[in-house]
């Protein structure tokens, strides 16, 4: 096996001293040790290419980041590698006055080679070129930069509350979810904390320039006075070897500094995109030919005039003006490409029928007229997307299955503010709305009167009235609940399918919601289906929920009811009332929520042995009824339920189990807003409260029992 490289072994130590924590802090003791402790020319040399590549590294970083974000250590790094050229300032200086007596090379290799190579050994051409990259680099790039960061931080602190309430808006509609929210919060967070970093950090890059210029003066001075007085140097030889050294050493530290003054002007004027920078300069500013070929013209007529540089000129206007060529002749083809029409069949030639021309009926539809198309359409501004799918998500959450997307198109045959909601291609619910005004709901108690458009809330049948938005507040103060178009149709649409829920289950869900079962209990779903029951009478059970608003979330309760009662009975209605009792807590909860005390409205036990007898007979609450007896039964149901309402108690009729179902049909038939629950529905410590007795007189008084 190979021995590993010296650069591996440095790499495996510098990433144990990071991983443990003592990367920062020996950083720092190193840099004080520039300062205090003098450094051989060796050393000097390697800091200094060190400082060369590192700004290097930075500035190639913050090109090739796809957002500033993605860097977002960057300040930190540029403090950092300010440090460590104030300290190489510092110790290059030491040398230079201690040593700059002997010739331009005691300070190291670097310095000389910047002082001798670079400005030609002239230091009045070495002054002047300092000179221009100090100007550059504090004038030109490190103010710009500077303030494109501060005010970069002001606008980022500025939007901070507006992006935190899209982010909670964005979630309580269901576009996003509580991990995506939270994941962009901490954007967010990040951003604003980047750009008020970045604009303290521009403050280091500004100090840094103008130390340079003062260590320039300093050392060019010190030099002086040491070589003449100290070591006996001629002026002129004095001048040379400590204004060379000291050019040199400021060179060598504005190069970096410029390198990162760059990377900074290039962070904090980047905008988030999934392009590299090289794309999106390609992209935005040399993929347009037209702008190439005038700008050949241009080169090629000033190349073409007596005197000017016309090789140069015109070899220039030659290789753009190419450009432009192929460039258009790309564009070109591209166009045609799109433009092409899709190959059409010989109309001569009858086509065959398939099943592609048969239209499925969309299990969920919402057709809009024309003048509603705007609020259905996110690039103008439409929110009612994102409301459907917020209906949806909170209905499947509380349904316990997922409700199928809803198919939106527009309808000429609608008026131009009516929408119409459809179930299975059939219409379910229509109403008119007006996309520039709200809906004032009167909820029943109301202070005030609003001019506006009477209507009525299509949801659930409220008295409202159409106002304008600048009505809104003072709607509100009067007791109205004011809401915008795009909830109207939202709760419209979420009424119509908590109702029709049962009619959304079919086989495909409810083996979704087998197989997501089996996930966690594989042997009760094999025990289930098909040894006891089939698909279908599964799906027929957890439809006769639905349709009594009862979840079926908790599935594993119901597979193992269903399991158990299958063994006796395969009958739905037996199977459904086995698992309305094993779901008789979460039922009285949805009702009652955590009240101990339960108020129901009871039958007269003479009327119950009627309607026993009915139901042992076959019949139902209609036809096994005398009608004027029906008639009675109803009108009393009614009763006792408004009274409920006005005192905002829920409506409960609690029946015998064998009275449950028939009951259960009656009500959803003709009474809205009415619960019926068996006595072995309630749980054991609940107490009820008999509050109506329908078929007795009302004189009789309330009984009060335990379950």
């Amino acid at each position: 096996m190979a021995e590993p490289s010296p650069f591996s072994q440095f790499l495996t130590v510098a990433a144990n001293l990071s991983r443990n924590g003592l990367g920062v802090p020996l950083l720092i003791l190193a840099l004080l040790g520039m300062m205090i402790l003098p450094l051989p020319p060796f050393l000097l040399d390697l800091f200094f290419t060190f400082s060369i590549s590192l700004s290097l590294i930075m500035l190639l970083a913050s090109v090739y980041i796809d957002r500033p974000l993605d860097l977002s250590v960057f300040p930190t790094m540029l403090l950092v590698a300010t440090l460590l050229r104030l300290a190489l300032n510092i110790a290059s200086t030491r040398i230079v006055l201690l040593e700059g007596h002997t010739g331009t090379g005691s300070a190291g290799s670097v310095i000389e080679a910047f002082g001798e190579f670079v400005i030609g050994g002239n230091y009045a051409v070495g002054l002047v070129v300092f000179a221009i990259l100090v100007i550059i680099n504090f004038v030109v790039v490190t103010k710009g930069a500077g303030r494109i960061s501060e005010v970069s931080a002001r606008f980022t602190l500025d939007a901070l509350p507006g992006k935190q309430m899209a982010i909670d808006a964005d979630l309580n509609t269901g576009l996003i979810t509580q991990e995506q929210a939270q994941k962009r919060r901490e954007e967010v967070i990040q951003e604003a904390d980047f750009y008020g970093s970045m604009d303290g950090a521009s403050k280091f890059v500004r100090g840094d320039a103008v130390a340079g210029i003062l260590i320039l003066f300093i050392n060019i001075i010190g030099g002086l006075i040491i070589g003449i007085l100290q070591h006996e140097l001629s002026f002129a030889e004095a001048a040379r070897n400590y204004t060379l050294l000291t050019i040199g050493d400021g060179l060598v530290a504005q190069i970096p500094s410029l390198l990162l003054s760059t990377a900074a002007a290039i962070i904090v004027t980047r905008v988030s995109s999934e392009e590299k920078m090289t794309q999106q300069v390609y992209r935005q500013v040399f993929d347009h030919p037209r702008a190439l070929t005038v700008t050949a013209v241009i080169m090629g007529t000033i190349g073409i005039i007596p005197g000017m540089p016309n090789i140069a000129f015109l070899s220039l206007a030659a290789v753009v003006g190419t450009a432009a060529f192929y460039l258009n002749r790309q564009h070109q083809a591209d166009a045609l490409e799109s433009s092409k029409p899709p190959p059409v069949e010989d109309a001569s030639k009858p086509r065959e029928l398939s099943w592609d021309d048969v239209a499925p009926v969309d299990l969920i539809g919402l057709e809009v007229g024309y003048r509603l198309i705007p609020i259905v359409d996110k690039n103008q501004g439409g929110q009612l997307m994102g409301r459907i799918k917020g209906v949806r998500k909170k209905l499947s959450q509380d349904l316990g299955f997922l409700i199928p997307s809803v198919h939106i198109r527009d309808n000429l045959e609608l008026g131009p503010n009516v929408y119409r909601i459809t179930l299975h291609g059939v219409p379910m619910g229509e109403a008119e709305i007006f996309p520039d005004k709200d809906m004032a709901i009167n909820p029943g108690q109301v202070f005030g009167n609003l001019q506006g458009k009477k209507t009525q809330d299509p949801a659930f049948g409220l008295e409202a009235m159409w106002i304008e938005k600048t009505q809104r507040d003072h709607a509100q103060t009067l007791g109205y609940t004011v809401v915008d178009a795009s909830t109207v149709v939202a709760t419209h649409l979420s009424q119509i399918l908590q109702k029709h829920a049962y009619e959304l289950l079919g086989r495909e869900e409810v083996q979704q919601l087998m197989d997501k079962l089996n996930e966690s209990s594989p042997k009760l779903v094999e025990d289930l289906i098909p040894n006891s029951l089939s698909l279908g009478e599964v799906l027929k059970v957890l439809q006769s929920l639905l349709a009594e608003n009862v979840a079926i979330k908790d599935m594993r309760t119901i597979a193992e009811t269903l399991a158990d009662q299958a063994t006796i009975s395969k009958d739905p209605l037996v199977l459904t009332a086995a698992v309305r009792q094993a779901l008789s807590r979460s039922i009285v909860q949805s009702i009652y929520g955590l009240s101990e005390e339960l108020t129901v409205i009871t039958l007269d036990p003479s009327l119950e042995q009627i309607l026993l007898q009915s139901v042992q007979s076959g019949g139902d609450a209609g036809p096994g009824l005398e009608p004027g007896l029906a008639e009675r039964v109803y009108q009393s149901l009614l009763d006792a339920v408004q009274r409920q309402e006005a005192n905002n108690q829920p409506a409960v009729l609690l029946v015998a189990p064998g009275l449950r179902q028939m009951m259960a049909d009656f009500a959803r038939r003709s009474i809205a807003n009415l619960h019926v629950l068996a006595f072995n529905e309630i749980p054991d410590n609940k107490q009820i409260k008999v509050v109506s007795n329908i078929g007795q007189q009302p004189s009789a008084a309330p009984a009060m029992a335990p379950a």
